[in-house]
Protein backbone atom coordinates (compact mmCIF):
# COMPACT_ATOMS: atom_id res chain seq x y z
CA UNK A 1 0.00 0.00 0.00
CA UNK A 2 1.48 3.12 -1.18
CA UNK A 3 0.34 6.80 0.35
CA UNK A 4 0.80 9.82 -1.41
CA UNK A 5 1.48 12.61 0.83
CA UNK A 6 -1.38 15.60 1.14
CA UNK A 7 1.08 18.40 1.17
CA UNK A 8 -1.53 20.81 2.13
CA UNK A 9 -2.75 19.81 5.48
CA UNK A 10 0.13 21.19 7.50
CA UNK A 11 1.22 24.30 5.44
CA UNK A 12 -2.42 25.49 4.92
CA UNK A 13 -2.81 26.19 9.11
CA UNK A 14 -0.61 29.20 9.06
CA UNK A 15 -1.96 33.08 7.72
CA UNK A 16 -0.68 33.00 4.42
CA UNK A 17 1.90 35.84 5.16
CA UNK A 18 3.27 33.77 7.62
CA UNK A 19 3.79 30.42 5.08
CA UNK A 20 5.13 32.79 2.65
CA UNK A 21 8.01 33.89 4.83
CA UNK A 22 9.34 30.44 5.93
CA UNK A 23 10.83 28.15 3.87
CA UNK A 24 13.36 24.99 3.93
CA UNK A 25 16.59 25.73 5.37
CA UNK A 26 18.60 22.59 4.35
CA UNK A 27 21.77 23.15 6.69
CA UNK A 28 22.53 24.26 10.37
CA UNK A 29 25.27 26.76 9.29
CA UNK A 30 22.51 29.05 6.49
CA UNK A 31 19.75 28.40 9.74
CA UNK A 32 22.23 29.93 12.54
CA UNK A 33 22.88 32.91 9.86
CA UNK A 34 19.04 33.32 8.52
CA UNK A 35 17.59 33.48 12.11
CA UNK A 36 20.09 35.75 12.98
CA UNK A 37 18.72 38.41 10.52
CA UNK A 38 15.36 37.45 10.47
CA UNK A 39 14.56 37.67 14.61
CA UNK A 40 17.66 39.88 15.46
CA UNK A 41 15.82 42.08 17.88
CA UNK A 42 13.78 39.31 19.23
CA UNK A 43 14.11 37.91 22.70
CA UNK A 44 15.58 33.77 22.17
CA UNK A 45 17.13 32.32 25.06
CA UNK A 46 16.22 33.12 28.48
CA UNK A 47 16.94 31.65 32.44
CA UNK A 48 14.33 34.20 33.76
CA UNK A 49 17.14 36.07 35.42
CA UNK A 50 19.24 36.86 32.14
CA UNK A 51 17.19 36.84 28.30
CA UNK A 52 19.48 37.71 25.09
CA UNK A 53 17.70 38.25 21.81
CA UNK A 54 18.79 36.56 18.60
CA UNK A 55 21.73 38.86 17.78
CA UNK A 56 23.29 38.64 20.93
CA UNK A 57 22.60 34.38 20.87
CA UNK A 58 24.01 34.66 17.37
CA UNK A 59 27.08 36.59 18.83
CA UNK A 60 27.67 33.91 21.60
CA UNK A 61 27.41 30.84 19.20
CA UNK A 62 30.49 32.50 16.72
CA UNK A 63 32.25 33.00 19.52
CA UNK A 64 31.56 29.19 20.56
CA UNK A 65 32.69 28.26 17.26
CA UNK A 66 36.21 30.27 17.59
CA UNK A 67 37.38 28.43 20.45
CA UNK A 68 36.48 24.66 18.82
CA UNK A 69 38.07 25.82 15.92
CA UNK A 70 40.93 27.29 17.99
CA UNK A 71 40.85 23.46 19.51
CA UNK A 72 42.13 22.15 15.86
CA UNK A 73 39.10 20.13 15.39
CA UNK A 74 38.79 19.12 11.65
CA UNK A 75 35.80 18.89 9.64
CA UNK A 76 33.26 16.09 10.76
CA UNK A 77 35.16 15.65 14.09
CA UNK A 78 32.10 14.55 17.34
CA UNK A 79 32.13 16.87 19.67
CA UNK A 80 29.68 15.83 23.01
CA UNK A 81 27.93 18.10 25.18
CA UNK A 82 27.00 17.36 28.59
CA UNK A 83 24.46 19.88 30.66
CA UNK A 84 20.86 20.05 31.58
CA UNK A 85 19.17 21.66 29.43
CA UNK A 86 20.75 25.02 29.69
CA UNK A 87 20.96 28.39 27.41
CA UNK A 88 24.76 27.32 26.56
CA UNK A 89 23.70 23.49 26.07
CA UNK A 90 21.73 25.42 23.54
CA UNK A 91 23.94 27.62 22.04
CA UNK A 92 27.36 24.94 21.81
CA UNK A 93 25.04 22.66 20.02
CA UNK A 94 24.28 25.26 17.30
CA UNK A 95 28.51 26.38 17.62
CA UNK A 96 29.15 23.04 17.04
CA UNK A 97 26.89 22.12 13.74
CA UNK A 98 27.37 25.51 11.96
CA UNK A 99 31.23 25.10 12.05
CA UNK A 100 31.15 21.76 10.54
CA UNK A 101 31.58 19.46 13.02
CA UNK A 102 29.03 16.50 14.70
CA UNK A 103 27.03 17.28 17.89
CA UNK A 104 26.64 14.60 20.40
CA UNK A 105 24.46 15.84 23.34
CA UNK A 106 24.77 13.17 26.17
CA UNK A 107 21.82 12.59 28.52
CA UNK A 108 22.26 13.99 31.56
CA UNK A 109 21.62 10.97 33.96
CA UNK A 110 24.72 8.88 32.45
CA UNK A 111 26.99 7.71 35.09
CA UNK A 112 30.99 8.67 35.07
CA UNK A 113 31.81 5.49 33.77
CA UNK A 114 28.98 5.48 29.94
CA UNK A 115 30.02 9.05 29.69
CA UNK A 116 33.97 7.67 29.13
CA UNK A 117 32.59 4.70 27.18
CA UNK A 118 30.51 6.70 25.14
CA UNK A 119 33.19 9.05 23.95
CA UNK A 120 35.70 6.02 23.43
CA UNK A 121 32.42 4.73 20.61
CA UNK A 122 31.86 7.75 19.21
CA UNK A 123 35.15 9.01 18.42
CA UNK A 124 34.60 12.21 20.73
CA UNK A 125 37.50 14.55 20.06
CA UNK A 126 36.22 17.28 22.31
CA UNK A 127 34.02 17.34 25.67
CA UNK A 128 31.56 20.67 26.53
CA UNK A 129 29.99 20.05 29.97
CA UNK A 130 28.05 22.35 32.36
CA UNK A 131 29.25 23.12 35.89
CA UNK A 132 27.26 20.45 37.34
CA UNK A 133 29.12 17.88 34.99
CA UNK A 134 33.03 19.03 36.08
CA UNK A 135 33.83 15.66 38.20
CA UNK A 136 31.77 13.58 36.52
CA UNK A 137 33.59 14.30 32.89
CA UNK A 138 37.36 14.22 34.53
CA UNK A 139 38.03 10.82 33.13
CA UNK A 140 36.75 11.09 29.38
CA UNK A 141 39.56 10.15 26.87
CA UNK A 142 39.06 13.82 24.85
CA UNK A 143 39.89 17.88 25.60
CA UNK A 144 36.94 19.10 28.00
CA UNK A 145 35.73 22.85 27.88
CA UNK A 146 33.21 24.52 30.24
CA UNK A 147 30.33 24.88 28.44
CA UNK A 148 30.54 28.54 29.48
CA UNK A 149 33.69 29.30 27.33
CA UNK A 150 34.26 31.33 24.40
CA UNK A 151 36.65 32.62 22.87
CA UNK A 152 37.19 36.49 22.41
CA UNK A 153 36.96 36.64 18.89
CA UNK A 154 34.42 35.30 16.43
CA UNK A 155 34.36 32.50 13.31
CA UNK A 156 31.96 32.68 10.05
CA UNK A 157 29.99 29.41 10.22
CA UNK A 158 30.87 26.80 7.15
CA UNK A 159 29.75 25.40 4.00
CA UNK A 160 28.51 22.54 4.78
CA UNK A 161 26.19 19.97 2.28
CA UNK A 162 22.86 18.81 3.90
CA UNK A 163 23.62 15.59 3.47
CA UNK A 164 26.72 15.94 6.01
CA UNK A 165 26.11 14.08 9.69
CA UNK A 166 25.17 16.83 12.14
CA UNK A 167 24.28 15.17 14.97
CA UNK A 168 24.03 12.00 16.70
CA UNK A 169 21.20 10.98 18.84
CA UNK A 170 20.82 7.92 21.12
CA UNK A 171 17.76 5.33 20.62
CA UNK A 172 16.73 2.04 21.27
CA UNK A 173 18.22 1.64 24.53
CA UNK A 174 14.74 0.33 26.43
CA UNK A 175 15.11 -2.73 24.40
CA UNK A 176 19.00 -3.39 24.60
CA UNK A 177 22.20 -1.38 24.02
CA UNK A 178 21.42 1.69 22.89
CA UNK A 179 22.70 2.81 19.37
CA UNK A 180 23.80 6.07 17.89
CA UNK A 181 21.50 7.47 15.24
CA UNK A 182 23.34 9.47 12.73
CA UNK A 183 21.09 12.71 11.80
CA UNK A 184 22.51 14.71 8.71
CA UNK A 185 22.06 18.35 8.27
CA UNK A 186 18.69 17.62 5.95
CA UNK A 187 16.87 15.76 8.56
CA UNK A 188 17.39 18.27 11.60
CA UNK A 189 15.87 21.14 9.71
CA UNK A 190 12.88 19.10 8.08
CA UNK A 191 12.20 18.14 11.62
CA UNK A 192 12.62 21.98 12.65
CA UNK A 193 10.37 23.12 9.88
CA UNK A 194 7.76 20.86 10.34
CA UNK A 195 7.26 21.39 13.98
CA UNK A 196 6.76 25.68 13.11
CA UNK A 197 3.65 24.22 11.09
CA UNK A 198 0.39 24.70 13.99
CA UNK A 199 -3.08 26.34 13.90
CA UNK A 200 -2.73 29.92 14.10
CA UNK A 201 -0.29 32.73 14.20
CA UNK A 202 3.34 31.21 14.92
CA UNK A 203 5.76 33.77 14.00
CA UNK A 204 7.89 35.93 16.48
CA UNK A 205 5.68 35.91 19.57
CA UNK A 206 5.57 32.38 21.04
CA UNK A 207 6.96 31.58 24.84
CA UNK A 208 8.23 27.97 25.25
CA UNK A 209 9.25 26.81 29.00
CA UNK A 210 11.35 23.93 27.83
CA UNK A 211 10.74 20.91 30.16
CA UNK A 212 12.78 18.08 27.95
CA UNK A 213 16.08 16.90 27.68
CA UNK A 214 18.01 18.31 24.80
CA UNK A 215 19.74 14.76 24.25
CA UNK A 216 16.13 13.56 23.50
CA UNK A 217 15.13 14.48 19.39
CA UNK A 218 12.06 15.38 20.43
CA UNK A 219 13.47 17.87 22.89
CA UNK A 220 16.06 19.35 20.51
CA UNK A 221 14.14 19.46 17.11
CA UNK A 222 10.33 20.15 18.12
CA UNK A 223 11.07 21.64 22.05
CA UNK A 224 14.29 24.06 20.51
CA UNK A 225 14.98 24.27 16.75
CA UNK A 226 11.10 25.08 15.75
CA UNK A 227 11.30 27.68 18.73
CA UNK A 228 13.83 29.27 17.08
CA UNK A 229 12.43 28.59 13.24
CA UNK A 230 9.25 30.89 14.43
CA UNK A 231 11.45 33.10 16.12
CA UNK A 232 10.63 32.33 19.33
CA UNK A 233 11.17 32.57 22.80
CA UNK A 234 13.07 29.64 24.35
CA UNK A 235 13.24 29.39 28.41
CA UNK A 236 15.60 26.84 29.97
CA UNK A 237 14.73 24.02 32.05
CA UNK A 238 17.92 23.14 34.18
CA UNK A 239 15.62 22.33 36.68
CA UNK A 240 11.78 20.57 35.25
CA UNK A 241 10.50 20.75 38.28
CA UNK A 242 11.76 24.35 39.18
CA UNK A 243 10.99 25.49 35.82
CA UNK A 244 7.47 24.09 36.13
CA UNK A 245 7.05 25.95 39.14
CA UNK A 246 7.96 29.08 37.43
CA UNK A 247 5.32 29.10 34.57
CA UNK A 248 3.12 32.16 36.52
CA UNK A 249 6.24 34.00 35.44
CA UNK A 250 7.57 32.84 32.05
CA UNK A 251 3.81 32.67 31.15
CA UNK A 252 4.50 30.36 28.67
CA UNK A 253 2.40 30.38 25.56
CA UNK A 254 3.39 26.68 23.87
CA UNK A 255 4.57 24.07 25.29
CA UNK A 256 6.54 20.44 24.21
CA UNK A 257 6.14 17.60 26.44
CA UNK A 258 5.43 14.16 26.69
CA UNK A 259 2.44 13.05 27.98
CA UNK A 260 3.43 11.93 31.74
CA UNK A 261 4.34 15.53 32.38
CA UNK A 262 1.14 16.53 30.87
CA UNK A 263 -0.69 14.58 33.45
CA UNK A 264 1.59 16.21 36.40
CA UNK A 265 0.95 19.65 35.11
CA UNK A 266 -3.22 18.50 35.39
CA UNK A 267 -2.67 17.24 38.90
CA UNK A 268 -0.87 20.44 39.47
CA UNK A 269 -3.67 22.89 38.08
CA UNK A 270 -6.01 20.75 40.32
CA UNK A 271 -3.92 21.46 43.27
CA UNK A 272 -3.50 25.41 42.32
CA UNK A 273 -6.29 26.35 40.62
CA UNK A 274 -5.20 27.14 35.56
CA UNK A 275 -3.48 30.44 36.55
CA UNK A 276 -0.30 27.94 37.55
CA UNK A 277 0.24 27.90 34.00
CA UNK A 278 0.79 31.20 33.63
CA UNK A 279 -2.44 32.59 31.99
CA UNK A 280 -1.41 32.13 28.56
CA UNK A 281 -0.80 28.65 27.54
CA UNK A 282 -2.64 27.76 24.37
CA UNK A 283 -1.53 24.51 23.15
CA UNK A 284 0.68 21.44 24.11
CA UNK A 285 2.15 19.25 21.50
CA UNK A 286 2.69 15.79 23.21
CA UNK A 287 4.30 12.96 21.89
CA UNK A 288 6.63 10.01 22.59
CA UNK A 289 4.26 8.13 24.33
CA UNK A 290 0.37 7.23 23.74
CA UNK A 291 -1.72 10.39 24.15
CA UNK A 292 -4.54 8.97 26.27
CA UNK A 293 -7.93 10.79 25.01
CA UNK A 294 -8.74 11.67 28.39
CA UNK A 295 -5.71 14.24 28.52
CA UNK A 296 -7.06 15.64 25.43
CA UNK A 297 -10.19 16.41 27.24
CA UNK A 298 -8.92 17.96 30.11
CA UNK A 299 -6.79 20.35 28.77
CA UNK A 300 -9.64 21.00 26.21
CA UNK A 301 -11.36 22.18 28.99
CA UNK A 302 -9.45 24.55 30.65
CA UNK A 303 -9.37 26.34 27.09
CA UNK A 304 -5.74 24.89 25.78
CA UNK A 305 -5.36 22.26 22.70
CA UNK A 306 -3.30 19.24 23.58
CA UNK A 307 -2.15 17.54 19.86
CA UNK A 308 -0.93 14.54 19.38
CA UNK A 309 1.73 13.15 17.18
CA UNK A 310 4.18 10.35 16.09
CA UNK A 311 7.91 10.35 15.25
CA UNK A 312 11.08 8.43 15.64
CA UNK A 313 14.90 9.64 16.35
CA UNK A 314 15.17 8.20 12.76
CA UNK A 315 13.07 10.29 11.10
CA UNK A 316 13.96 14.00 13.10
CA UNK A 317 10.81 13.61 15.11
CA UNK A 318 8.04 14.61 12.91
CA UNK A 319 6.43 12.05 10.71
CA UNK A 320 2.30 12.92 11.02
CA UNK A 321 0.69 14.84 13.62
CA UNK A 322 -2.66 15.44 14.60
CA UNK A 323 -4.55 18.47 15.26
CA UNK A 324 -8.17 17.19 14.70
CA UNK A 325 -8.07 15.46 18.22
CA UNK A 326 -11.20 16.34 18.97
CA UNK A 327 -12.69 14.43 16.18
CA UNK A 328 -9.97 11.95 15.87
CA UNK A 329 -8.60 11.83 19.65
CA UNK A 330 -6.58 8.25 18.95
CA UNK A 331 -5.61 8.78 15.50
CA UNK A 332 -1.26 10.37 15.13
CA UNK A 333 -2.46 12.48 12.66
CA UNK A 334 -1.64 13.29 9.14
CA UNK A 335 2.11 12.75 7.57
CA UNK A 336 3.96 16.45 7.71
CA UNK A 337 5.12 17.52 3.92
CA UNK A 338 7.55 16.33 1.68
CA UNK A 339 7.35 12.70 3.15
CA UNK A 340 6.14 9.45 1.29
CA UNK A 341 5.14 7.02 3.26
CA UNK A 342 3.20 3.10 2.99
CA UNK A 343 2.85 0.16 4.30
CA UNK A 344 4.68 -3.08 4.08
CA UNK A 345 2.56 -6.49 5.43
CA UNK A 346 0.64 -4.10 8.33
CA UNK A 347 4.03 -2.19 8.84
CA UNK A 348 4.95 1.30 8.42
CA UNK A 349 7.78 2.64 6.16
CA UNK A 350 8.91 6.72 5.22
CA UNK A 351 10.90 8.26 3.35
CA UNK A 352 12.23 12.02 2.73
CA UNK A 353 14.65 14.44 3.64
CA UNK A 354 14.34 13.90 7.58
CA UNK A 355 15.75 10.27 7.14
CA UNK A 356 18.82 9.16 9.22
CA UNK A 357 21.95 8.51 7.26
CA UNK A 358 22.41 5.16 9.82
CA UNK A 359 23.69 3.66 13.31
CA UNK A 360 26.80 4.77 13.70
CA UNK A 361 29.64 1.71 13.36
CA UNK A 362 26.69 -0.76 13.15
CA UNK A 363 26.08 -1.14 9.18
CA UNK A 364 24.44 -4.67 10.29
CA UNK A 365 21.72 -2.96 11.99
CA UNK A 366 21.61 0.10 9.58
CA UNK A 367 20.07 -2.28 6.55
CA UNK A 368 17.81 -3.72 9.18
CA UNK A 369 16.50 -0.41 9.27
CA UNK A 370 17.09 1.55 6.45
CA UNK A 371 16.75 0.39 2.84
CA UNK A 372 19.20 0.79 0.12
CA UNK A 373 16.47 3.23 -1.43
CA UNK A 374 16.00 5.53 1.20
CA UNK A 375 13.24 3.55 3.13
CA UNK A 376 13.00 3.67 7.17
CA UNK A 377 11.63 0.39 8.33
CA UNK A 378 9.49 1.91 11.40
CA UNK A 379 8.74 -1.49 13.45
CA UNK A 380 5.51 -0.11 14.04
CA UNK A 381 1.92 -1.35 12.77
CA UNK A 382 -0.19 0.75 11.66
CA UNK A 383 -3.55 1.74 9.94
CA UNK A 384 -5.19 4.23 8.34
CA UNK A 385 -8.55 5.31 7.64
CA UNK A 386 -10.73 6.63 4.78
CA UNK A 387 -9.37 10.60 5.75
CA UNK A 388 -5.23 9.71 5.59
CA UNK A 389 -5.62 9.51 9.07
CA UNK A 390 -2.98 7.33 10.95
CA UNK A 391 -3.28 4.94 13.55
CA UNK A 392 -0.60 3.02 15.48
CA UNK A 393 -1.65 -0.70 15.71
CA UNK A 394 1.29 -1.94 17.86
CA UNK A 395 4.64 -3.08 17.38
CA UNK A 396 6.30 -5.76 15.42
CA UNK A 397 8.97 -6.56 18.58
CA UNK A 398 5.84 -6.77 21.20
CA UNK A 399 3.44 -9.03 18.97
CA UNK A 400 2.52 -11.93 21.42
CA UNK A 401 2.42 -15.11 19.25
CA UNK A 402 -0.25 -17.89 20.09
CA UNK A 403 0.11 -21.23 20.53
CA UNK A 404 -2.27 -22.00 17.46
CA UNK A 405 0.62 -19.31 15.60
CA UNK A 406 -1.47 -15.89 15.73
CA UNK A 407 0.05 -12.83 16.01
CA UNK A 408 -1.72 -10.54 18.53
CA UNK A 409 -0.36 -7.14 18.77
CA UNK A 410 -0.72 -5.64 22.93
CA UNK A 411 -1.30 -2.21 22.02
CA UNK A 412 -4.36 -3.06 20.01
CA UNK A 413 -5.70 -4.71 23.05
CA UNK A 414 -4.88 -1.75 25.41
CA UNK A 415 -6.86 0.28 23.17
CA UNK A 416 -9.93 0.15 24.36
CA UNK A 417 -8.90 0.19 27.84
CA UNK A 418 -7.36 3.87 27.59
CA UNK A 419 -11.33 4.91 27.07
CA UNK A 420 -11.75 4.58 30.33
CA UNK A 421 -11.30 7.92 32.42
CA UNK A 422 -10.41 6.02 35.58
CA UNK A 423 -7.01 4.43 34.03
CA UNK A 424 -4.28 6.30 34.18
CA UNK A 425 -2.23 3.59 32.38
CA UNK A 426 -2.60 -0.08 31.47
CA UNK A 427 0.25 -2.69 30.32
CA UNK A 428 -0.86 -5.76 28.58
CA UNK A 429 1.48 -9.43 27.64
CA UNK A 430 1.80 -12.76 27.72
CA UNK A 431 1.82 -14.23 31.08
CA UNK A 432 1.53 -18.07 33.26
CA UNK A 433 -1.46 -19.01 34.74
CA UNK A 434 -2.29 -22.05 36.15
CA UNK A 435 0.42 -23.65 34.11
CA UNK A 436 -0.69 -22.46 30.37
CA UNK A 437 0.07 -19.40 28.37
CA UNK A 438 -2.58 -16.54 28.87
CA UNK A 439 -2.65 -13.06 28.20
CA UNK A 440 -2.41 -10.55 30.72
CA UNK A 441 -3.00 -7.06 32.01
CA UNK A 442 -1.52 -4.33 34.01
CA UNK A 443 -3.58 -1.24 35.22
CA UNK A 444 -2.56 1.73 36.78
CA UNK A 445 -5.89 3.70 38.53
CA UNK A 446 -6.73 7.51 38.30
CA UNK A 447 -7.18 6.71 42.44
CA UNK A 448 -8.24 10.40 42.14
CA UNK A 449 -11.48 9.14 40.55
CA UNK A 450 -12.54 6.96 42.68
CA UNK A 451 -12.11 9.49 45.64
CA UNK A 452 -11.82 7.24 49.52
CA UNK A 453 -12.86 4.13 47.74
CA UNK A 454 -11.21 0.98 49.73
CA UNK A 455 -9.45 -0.71 47.43
CA UNK A 456 -11.22 -4.10 46.80
CA UNK A 457 -13.87 -1.56 45.23
CA UNK A 458 -11.05 0.00 42.76
CA UNK A 459 -9.94 -3.70 42.41
CA UNK A 460 -13.56 -4.68 41.43
CA UNK A 461 -14.20 -1.91 38.80
CA UNK A 462 -11.17 -2.82 36.81
CA UNK A 463 -12.41 -6.90 36.65
CA UNK A 464 -15.65 -5.61 35.65
CA UNK A 465 -13.76 -3.34 33.06
CA UNK A 466 -11.76 -5.97 31.43
CA UNK A 467 -15.45 -8.23 31.55
CA UNK A 468 -16.61 -5.29 28.96
CA UNK A 469 -13.83 -5.35 26.89
CA UNK A 470 -13.02 -9.21 26.82
CA UNK A 471 -16.99 -9.29 25.23
CA UNK A 472 -16.00 -7.09 22.63
CA UNK A 473 -12.83 -9.28 21.74
CA UNK A 474 -12.13 -12.78 20.03
CA UNK A 475 -11.89 -15.59 22.17
CA UNK A 476 -7.88 -15.52 21.58
CA UNK A 477 -7.47 -12.16 22.35
CA UNK A 478 -9.76 -11.77 25.86
CA UNK A 479 -7.42 -11.29 28.95
CA UNK A 480 -7.26 -13.80 31.69
CA UNK A 481 -5.26 -12.31 34.50
CA UNK A 482 -5.63 -9.03 35.52
CA UNK A 483 -3.63 -6.85 38.06
CA UNK A 484 -4.56 -3.63 39.71
CA UNK A 485 -1.29 -1.54 40.87
CA UNK A 486 -0.95 0.05 43.65
CA UNK A 487 2.42 1.82 42.55
CA UNK A 488 3.59 3.28 38.98
CA UNK A 489 5.20 1.23 36.28
CA UNK A 490 9.04 0.98 35.23
CA UNK A 491 8.80 4.03 32.71
CA UNK A 492 11.33 4.93 30.02
CA UNK A 493 13.74 8.37 30.04
CA UNK A 494 10.62 9.40 27.71
CA UNK A 495 7.92 8.08 30.64
CA UNK A 496 6.50 5.85 28.38
CA UNK A 497 5.07 2.50 30.19
CA UNK A 498 8.52 0.37 30.03
CA UNK A 499 7.40 -3.21 28.56
CA UNK A 500 10.35 -4.73 30.94
CA UNK A 501 8.11 -4.97 33.76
Amino acid sequence: MHIMINNEYFPSMLPADELAQLKFIPTLPEFVTWIEQKWSDLPCLSDTVNTYNYKQVCDLIARKRALLNDLGLQKGDKVAIIDNSTIEQVEMFLAVTSAGYVAINLPAMLPAQAIVGCCMKFGVKVLAYGKDFAEAVAGVPCKTIAITDCADHTAPIVTVDKDEPAAIFFTGGTTGAPKGAILPHRALMRGALNGVYAPGSQLGHHRYANVLPLSHVFGLIRGTLSVLFEGGAWYAAANTKETIGKFPMIKPTCLVAVPGICEILLGLVKMYGKPFLGGNLKFIISGAANVPPKLIGEFDELGIQLFAGYGMTEGANLTTGNIDVKEKPTSVGKSYPEQELKVVDGELWFRGDNVFLGYYGEPEKTAETLTEDGWVKTGDLVRFDDEGYMYIVGRIKNLIILSNGENISPESIEEPFYKDNRLRDCLVKEDELDGRQVIAIEILPRMEEFGNAPWEEVEAYFKDLVGKVNAELPSTHQVSKITVRKEDFKRTGAMKVSRNQ
